[in-house]
């Protein structure tokens, strides 16, 4: 939500407990958690490295507590630093432009883009946003490039897309759907890891090749649960119930494929490693290390390599894509789409975001990212704020330029809320 929505949706919740009743929120937003009565903060970390209360108690408490990340960033001693000096928009790299876009409730407006910048379309919800980069730039690319069937929204040209080769949108949809995807397979780790595996002297005299490691085939796995480490039992008029295989207990291989051994760890010793214990353990084998670091380096660093798609969160399978992006080689020349990637993302999680935003615009790649949260519209390069309002009141460009230009900008709700986190 945008921010002047977003105190509208407080003003709710604070009615729905003055008549009496319990509201327990989940949240990151830093208003919604500094007006609450109390706050039950769990962490310290993620995943293995998290699962305990760190504080709990009123926002003062939360900010005393030395161990609570939360407390550090809502006491100031952790922030979101605004750049000493943005990259500027240059006409030797062009801007993307789309001219009388009219879909939904455009009014026939023209916008334009910096190619090789970080660029925030913000404005209130229903304000047009996504209709003008999903509906309309998302789709008129696909359709030109990828033959997409999807319509692109009403406009009367595109034009500056010539710098570009490519569109990725990256997402917080699954990385896949079953327990058989992982962050391994995912990010193309795993094949080197069976590569590694069958070139080991155990594995040449037994003949065993890449194949023989690979959970999906037969040969290597275990054949009463199909390398699935689990066993999905019907219930009928009930979602299914997954128990733990008693053939292999969870590993997914046969006995003959675990005796195969990597610095004395077997294929399922080496899926069930976290990513930092991966990075140490990959150290010498440069292929695997260097994506492992890249996945550490976008803060998952406590997933397992084989941890299964399907328990992962929005959030981190969002960094996952951005990890296999970063991993890719660059040409810089690649448009990144996001549609509000902060979404269910802690403070610090947003600042390790932006952190892989910018690695991929330091490769002179071009970022286009949707986006309500403060602390990545202050860190852009430049703003389109769409508006004034939602609705029949929207679909306008209310102002473009830095967050300096959005921030001094009166008819703008978003250089309201802006101004007084550019000032802070």
């Amino acid at each position: 939500l945008h921010q002047r929505d977003n105190q509208r949706l407080l003003k709710t919740l604070f009615h729905l407990r003055d008549l009496g009743n319990t509201v327990i929120v989940v949240e990151h937003d830093d208003d919604t958690i500094r007006r609450a009565d109390h706050v039950v903060d769990l962490g310290p970390g993620a995943g293995t490295h998290g699962g305990e209360i760190v504080a709990e108690g009123t926002v003062a408490d939360i900010m005393a507590c030395r161990k609570s990340l939360t407390g550090q960033y809502l006491s100031g001693e952790l922030s979101v630093p605004i750049p000493k000096e943005r990259v500027k928009a240059s006409p030797d790299r062009g801007w993307i432009e789309i001219l009388g876009a009219e879909e939904n409730n455009l009014k026939n407006i023209d916008v334009r883009f910096p190619i090789g910048l970080l660029t925030c379309v913000t404005g209130v919800s229903g304000s047009g946003k996504s209709t003008l980069v999903d509906d309309i730039l998302r789709r008129a690319l696909f359709r030109q490039w990828y033959g997409s069937k999807e319509r692109p929204g009403k406009h009367r040209e595109l034009r500056g897309i010539e710098p570009i080769e490519k569109a990725v949108v990256i997402d917080q949809s699954p990385i896949g759907r079953t327990p058989r995807s992982n962050p391994a397979t995912f990010t193309g780790m795993f094949n080197q890891i069976r590569d590694l595996f069958a070139k080991l002297p155990a594995a040449r005299v037994r003949g065993y090749g890449a194949g023989r490691f690979s959970f999906n085939v037969k040969g290597g796995r275990c054949e009463t649960c199909q390398g699935d480490g689990l066993i999905k039992i019907e219930m009928h008029f009930l979602p299914p119930v997954y128990v733990t295989c008693e053939a292999c207990g969870g590993r997914r291989y046969n006995r003959a494929t675990l005796e195969i051994a990597y610095k004395g760890l077997n294929i399922a010793d080496v899926l069930d490693l976290t990513v930092d214990e991966a990075v140490n353990f990959f150290r010498a084998v440069p292929t695997i290390f260097e994506q492992c670091l890249t996945l550490a380096e976008v803060g998952l660093g406590y997933l397992r390599l084989g941890q299964s798609a399907t328990t992962l969160s929005g959030g981190e399978a969002q960094r996952l894509k951005l990890a296999a992006e970063l991993s890719r080689r660059s040409s810089g020349r690649t448009l990144y789409i996001l549609d509000e990637p902060t979404t269910g993302l802690h403070f610090h999680d947003v600042a390790r975001l932006l952190d892989v935003l910018f690695k991929l615009r330091n490769m002179r790649n071009t970022l286009l990212v949707i986006e309500h949260n403060l602390d990545v519209i202050k860190t852009a390069d430049w703003v389109v704020d769409m508006g004034p309002e939602g609705g029949g009141a929207g679909g306008r460009v209310v102002v473009a330029g830095t967050p300096e230009t959005v921030a001094k900008c009166e008819a703008s709700h978003t250089g309201r809320y802006l101004k007084r986190v550019l000032n802070a």
